[in-house]
């Protein structure tokens, strides 16, 4: 706001009681009717009575010294955000509180954002500013040379604050390395696209802890295998772009499907022989390449080939692994114990990796198979999958919270078989576990 000075609305300002002047400034800085009322002592219906006067008497003066005024607001108005210096450029005068009032007068108010209100801008169409920055967001990740330009193709006018917007608590886009914006949900995997964009070849994926802020080296490949912007490179295990051209990319997602592939088009073939053909396509592992073998599209010919079960082929299962010190049976089978410790996985609702014997000893002895456990009070039941890699738990984050456990906290997760239900039980010695006060 600016000093009085000679312009007609100086003028109109002046002639208004200094209280009505006070009001209007507290209004326009946020005090509710309430608020205002408690300062002057006077009733919330008062103040709102003192305002519409002071409106009044300020629109009398604009009928005065401007033409069309209103018809003019009402033009300027229906844009997505319009400054207050335009809105006093058309009323011939100068940037004032006052102003406020009067572009009221023709049904503006401040444009919404996921800020809130945006002070010193006007419309007669709140929500379209927003609507024009969530256009813009879609096109994240962004390169901080990029941002303008990106929002004002959206449509977003230029004087906005936007970077002000962008960094708000409620910005569904986060500041990250060098001037770059993220989607806050995918700031990690936004960071890697980023990163390789700029660096312009393939990575490890030790390279992109510290840009994607991943702290560890499986949580970034993880990370990046589960969205379709990134490829990783055989035999380098490297990371690149899927938009890249000049890759050279296996056409299989997974070891798996290359088997499936390799027995599609030759047929039956011994163990020794089909591994060498998959290793061509997909290389990896002997390891994973056996784990290939427990597919439950994958099986034996009576001499002894591996061949398509659709074609015939009798499923393989896998023999029965040894039993790990964290699991245990009652005798009869009907009860299982699963001791486990609270780590990340479980504390942001990944998958746990448990032991294949577990899923042996409940007749999952191909993949890919699944068992679900409900629980009492529970919508969300316990899932037990067999990969051909390894056995997976899932679904045990809310319970472990409801617990009120936290990391390192270890609890025992009962599976049974016969009503397929399960429960769970604290395990910490309550002496030492931070959860139920100890000391660690």
């Amino acid at each position: 706001m600016t000093r009085d000075d000679d312009d007609w609305l100086g003028a109109a300002w002046r002639a208004l009681p200094s209280r009505s002047r006070r009001m209007v400034e507290d209004r326009a800085s946020g005090g509710t009717l309430g608020s205002i009322g408690q300062e002057h002592e006077v009733s919330r219906e008062r103040v709102r009575q003192l305002l519409l006067k002071a409106q009044e008497h300020l629109c009398a003066f604009a009928d005065a010294f401007v033409d069309d005024w209103r018809d003019r607001l009402m033009a300027l108005t229906v844009r997505p955000a319009v400054s207050e210096s335009e809105v006093a450029a058309v009323l011939a005068v100068r940037e004032h509180v006052g102003v406020g009032l009067l572009v009221q007068d023709v049904g503006a108010e401040p444009p919404l954002t996921w800020a809130g209100r945006l002070d010193g801008w006007w419309t007669r169409n709140p929500s379209a500013l927003e609507m024009l920055l969530r256009v813009g967001v879609e096109e994240a990740p962004l390169r901080g040379e990029d941002v303008a330009v990106t929002f004002a193709s959206a449509g977003v006018p230029d004087e906005v604050p936007l970077l002000d917007l962008l960094g708000h608590p409620n910005s569904p886009l986060v500041p990250g390395f060098e001037g770059t914006w993220l989607r806050r949900r995918a700031r990690g995997r936004d960071a890697a696209y980023l990163y390789l964009l700029a660096n312009g070849e393939p990575c490890r994926a030790e390279e992109l802890v510290e840009p994607t802020g991943i702290r560890r080296k499986p949580a970034v490949s993880e990370a990046l295998r589960r969205d379709e912007r990134f490829v990783q490179l055989r035999l380098e295990g490297k990371w690149a772009l899927a938009e890249w051209p000049h890759l050279n990319v296996t056409p299989y997602p997974n070891a798996v499907e290359a088997f499936v592939a390799v027995l599609t088009e030759l047929g039956p073939l011994p163990k020794e022989a089909l591994f060498v053909k998959v290793g061509e396509r997909y290389p990896v592992t002997l390891w994973r390449l056996q784990q290939c073998l427990l597919d439950d599209r994958v099986g034996t010919t009576d001499d002894g080939l591996i061949d398509l079960v659709a074609r015939g082929a009798v499923p393989i299962e896998e023999s029965e692994p040894a039993r790990p010190a964290t699991m245990a049976a009652d005798p009869a089978g009907n009860v299982f114990g699963v001791r486990l410790t609270v780590d990340k996985d479980i504390l942001r609702g990944s998958g746990v990796v448990v032991s294949s014997w577990l899923t042996w000893q409940l007749g999952m002895r191909q993949a890919p198979m699944v068992r679900t456990f409900s629980m009492a009070g529970h919508p969300t039941p316990i899932v037990l999958k067999r990969a051909t890699g390894a056995a997976q738990l899932s679904s045990l984050r809310v319970l472990a919270k409801e617990k009120g456990m936290v990391g390192g906290c270890e609890f025992v997760l009962f599976l049974r078989t016969d009503d397929s239900t399960a429960r769970i039980e604290h395990a910490c010695d309550r002496q030492t576990c931070r959860a139920v006060g100890g000391q660690p």
